[in-house]
């Protein structure tokens, strides 16, 4: 997925949180829908719309999904825009 689809995907507010979430540690799909006032299908169609802009990952274990952050995306958009504040000499345009 490139930036577009990255930014679109955190533009929603609910799955800013889940990110906030999952920040302190991978968590599975029933303890983050316990965050929410949302049906688990609400949640489920949150995590694959961050699962396809990459910026989560799940691993499945015995009957369980856990998802956890992919920190790698972050920062390819963290240095994407520390490039739009400036030249590579330091100098403000």
């Amino acid at each position: 997925m490139g930036m577009s689809e990255t930014l679109k995907a955190i533009s929603e507010p609910v799955r800013r949180e889940i990110l906030e979430l999952l920040k302190d540690g991978r968590r599975t799909a029933g303890e983050i829908s316990s965050s929410f006032n949302l049906t688990a299908a609400t949640v489920s169609y949150h995590l694959s719309n961050l699962k396809k802009a990459n910026l989560i990952t799940e691993t499945k274990e015995k009957n369980f999904i856990f998802y956890e952050l992919n920190s790698s995306v972050f920062e390819d958009v963290l240095v994407w825009i520390y490039k739009l504040g400036g030249n590579k000499n330091g100098k403000e345009k």
